[in-house]
């Protein structure tokens, strides 16, 4: 996984909806209102990690009954940590797998 600079048009706002998005204990919620938003969906930092959040959600969900949920739920953590950084957080397979359907 790596971290890139944050992009100089990305707001507290930005930050924010992106970091709610990753947040296990509220999962898929924030990140699903961030795509039904207009204003929010055509944000590309709140569209990407809404779509990368619920990806990573569904990944946690399905491999919970091997606890290796509760290790991407951990993980979803350090995740809503970075997003509130700003920075533009890339997952292994996940992030690509997204990008080449072009869901974001």
């Amino acid at each position: 996984m790596s971290q890139e600079p944050m992009s100089p048009d990305v707001t507290s706002d930005d930050k924010l909806w992106a970091m709610l998005s990753y947040l296990p204990i509220i999962w898929p919620i924030p990140a699903v209102i961030a795509l039904l938003m207009e204003d929010k969906k055509n944000r590309p930092y709140i569209k990407f990690n809404a779509i990368q959040a619920i990806a990573m959600g569904l990944i946690a969900w399905i491999t919970s009954f091997l606890c290796i949920g509760i290790l991407v739920g951990l993980y979803m953590f350090y995740l809503a940590y970075l997003a509130y950084q700003g920075q533009e957080v890339k997952v292994p397979v996940v992030t690509d797998f997204i990008k080449n359907q072009g869901w974001a």
